[in-house]
């Protein structure tokens, strides 16, 4: 069971408090972002918010000055005086924006992932249908497992992070059919290249490296997919990517209320 440090819910269009919805299941957007410190800092906050207004707009949902909304419902939950180092949810429906706040969860060494044949709706955005992803991430240690989705035999994401593939230090990504997240993008423009391909189930033991890239787990190594038998093979491109990472949280600006 997930342990909240905060669970608000507000009426979009006047920011009227109402009793929290989740909302996953309904038709919009989220949006989840570490913060840390004291006082806090969110890494790649700017970009999540663009982010979520640029997807929000794409399902129909929008309101005048929406970004200043955003920001004055953070500024009046979180605090100056507050050591954090939590996950920051932002979600917004038709006519609800929720944020809540929970605890992260440092990924460990014994990473495995679980195979599960599921394709996300609409997958190329962080929309709210996680309702099955959900289900199955709280039945797990979060901090040392995931589910790696699986659509026609097809690799795309695991339930909460994007995925990059190591053979012979090349490194390669997903054709399509997942979200791209913001550390994502922030590390391709830190290497020569990510290749995009189809990556098969049946081709991944072929691979040197599996790495998880998120605001949730940051930068993770996967140890193990025990269903099929695939091991990991070393840490190199993981330790080159945690150090890329590792700047990016240094170089994350004090979060201004």
């Amino acid at each position: 069971m997930v342990k909240y440090l905060l669970k608000k819910s507000y009426q979009l269009k006047n920011l009227k408090e109402i009793k929290f919805k989740d909302l996953w299941g309904d038709h919009g957007i989220f949006t989840t972002m570490w913060i840390f410190g004291k006082p806090p800092k969110i890494i790649f906050f700017d970009n999540h918010i663009k982010n979520l207004i640029k997807s929000l707009d794409k399902y129909g949902i929008k309101k005048k000055n929406l970004k200043k909304t955003i920001i004055k419902i953070i500024n009046h939950n979180l605090s100056k005086k507050k050591n954090y180092n939590h996950l920051l949810r932002i979600a917004l429906s038709k006519n609800i924006i929720s944020i809540s706040l929970r605890k992260r969860l440092t990924p460990k060494l014994n990473f495995d992932l679980k195979v599960v044949k599921y394709k996300r709706e609409k997958p190329e955005y962080k929309n709210l249908k996680y309702k099955k992803i959900i289900s199955l991430l709280s039945k797990m240690d979060n901090s040392k497992s995931d589910i790696i989705l699986i659509s026609k035999n097809k690799v795309m994401e695991t339930g909460t992070s994007n995925l990059l593939f190591i053979k012979d230090k090349e490194v390669f990504g997903p054709k399509k059919d997942y979200y791209e997240g913001n550390t994502y993008k922030f590390l391709k423009t830190k290497i020569k290249k990510i290749s995009k391909k189809n990556i098969y189930i049946k081709d991944l033991n072929s691979y040197d490296e599996i790495l998880l890239i998120g605001s949730g787990k940051g930068v993770a190594s996967v140890k193990t997919i025990k269903e099929i038998g695939w091991k990991r093979k070393n840490l190199n491109q993981f330790n080159i990517f945690l150090r890329y990472y590792n700047l990016a949280i240094k170089k994350s600006k004090i979060y201004k209320f």
